[in-house]
């Protein structure tokens, strides 16, 4: 069967009964976002099949996309590990013990901001950052009476800010690779419209914990920690050695999974050697971690969270929209429904607006971000260079419409990472995520006022 190309208006319905069908099944019929992609799916390779694609093609699009998932994957089952080890190594306990010492309720939120924002800078993940430190700032807040939406957006927030910036970020690399550009070049003009997002964003969270009444007394942070104490030894040059095995191998650019596996073998060591947990306890928590018995409900469920067996929903989830993304691609509907908009642009604020506009949208189809910065770099280098424009801004655009959405969106793998790891639904802490829509609105503000728009070195100006 020959193979049709999809016509624009064939792109955009397929785009548009997507959103409308995700959008009516969470919102107004309130059923499973798994099954709601089910179906998706199901819409998505009928439309696939319309072109011309057999069955074993559309699945080997699904497939293919899977494939290229698969390192995403293995972190998502290795975070969960990861949590219940430096729970039961004493790790996440001797953060909030010593933590609860200097921060108070009121500088709470912007603090954990700039620790967030420092941690993933260095280590290059926000995946990593948002399941040891995050988990940490949930158990601090929980302790604080902050709301713990509130508390979740601070976290994704500051560690966005570290993953699009770093060096090291595989996002980041990513972007300035498919856009053709010099990393260094690509992270220089992303500073332009960081920064002022990431003061904005510092100051707001300032305002919010100023602003908060909460109840915690002096007495009731020296209970919490006297039962900390009494069950856990929080010798801090052990307890925190996992979380430093973790920070010095990323620094040094080993694998993530590499990384994540020493640091839960270290933690075992200390749970068993230290912590006095026997092996059968340690071993089973790593699978399915349980609630401790502290005598302190609201630590008790802290305490208990984490295993493989937690980031099962998380890892059915991203499946299912990462096989949808791989249809959408391998039939060419995205590229289609991108090329159709390119040719409408015709001010250089509009290729910036439209860039970041498009990253979102793939991410909102897509499930994987990866493939959403590699098909917007290359897509749209020529309309940048016939513009005049700098490729610079380019893959900045592409950043802040992909790294900084992709939190934003229920289905993409990384928001279902971090709800199953924050325990937050993505909906309630999107809108503390002040970083990850404040900075993309300022790009395109900044875009249409011709601030940042460099003119290219060469080519059209």
């Amino acid at each position: 069967m020959s193979k049709k190309v999809s016509s624009l208006f064939h792109a955009i319905s397929v785009f548009t009964i997507l959103i409308l069908m995700i959008s009516l099944g969470m919102l107004l019929l309130n059923i499973s976002l798994h099954i709601i992609l089910f179906f998706v799916l199901i819409w998505v390779a009928l439309n696939a099949r319309y072109l011309g694609y057999d069955f074993n093609e559309i699945r080997q699009m699904m497939s293919d996309s899977l494939s290229k998932s698969l390192s995403a994957i293995y972190i998502f089952c290795l975070i969960g590990i990861v949590i219940a080890s430096f729970m039961h190594s004493g790790t996440v306990v001797a953060m909030i013990y010593y933590g609860l010492n200097f921060i108070t309720a009121q500088w709470f939120l912007p603090i954990g901001l700039i620790l967030c924002s420092i941690m993933s800078l260095s280590i290059g993940t926000s995946w990593g950052t948002v399941g040891t430190l995050g988990v940490v700032f949930m158990g601090i807040g929980t302790v604080l009476n902050v709301p713990l939406p509130l508390v979740a957006g601070m976290v994704v927030s500051g560690a966005t800010f570290g993953d699009k910036l770093s060096p090291v970020s595989d996002t980041t690399n990513l972007a300035s690779m498919s856009s053709g550009v010099d990393l260094y070049a690509h992270i220089k003009s992303m500073l332009y419209t960081t920064i002022p997002s990431y003061i904005i964003t510092l100051i707001a969270f300032a305002y919010l914990g100023y602003q908060s009444n909460q109840t915690t007394s002096f007495a009731e942070i020296i209970s919490i920690q006297d039962v900390l104490a009494q069950h856990y030894k929080l010798n801090v040059f052990i307890t925190l050695a996992p979380l430093m095995v973790m920070l010095v191998m990323s620094v040094k650019k080993y694998a993530p999974e590499v990384t994540m596996t020493a640091s839960i073998v270290v933690a075992c060591i200390i749970a068993v050697l230290y912590q006095n947990h026997s092996v059968t306890e340690v071993g089973n928590a790593l699978w399915q971690n349980k609630p401790t018995d502290t005598g302190t409900d609201m630590l008790d469920k802290l305490l208990g969270r984490g295993g493989l067996f937690s980031m099962a929903e998380t890892l059915l989830l991203s499946i299912l929209a990462i096989a949808m993304g791989g249809i959408l691609n391998g039939a060419s509907f995205l590229r289609i429904l991108l090329k159709g908009i390119i040719k409408r642009i015709k001010r250089g604020g509009s290729l910036v607006a439209s860039t970041i506009a498009t990253s979102f949208i793939g991410n909102l189809s897509m499930g994987d971000t990866y493939i959403v910065i590699i098909l917007n770099g290359q897509l749209y280098k020529k309309a940048y260079d016939e513009k005049g424009i700098d490729k610079s801004v380019l893959s900045r655009s592409v950043e802040e419409g992909s790294t900084l959405t992709t939190a934003l969106i229920p289905w993409n793998n990384t928001a279902v990472f971090y709800t199953g790891v924050l325990g937050v639904q993505t909906l309630d802490y999107a809108p503390y995520a002040l970083l990850n829509y404040i900075n993309p609105l300022l790009a395109i503000v900044f875009g249409y006022l011709g601030i940042a728009l460099f003119k290219a070195k060469t080519g059209v100006k």
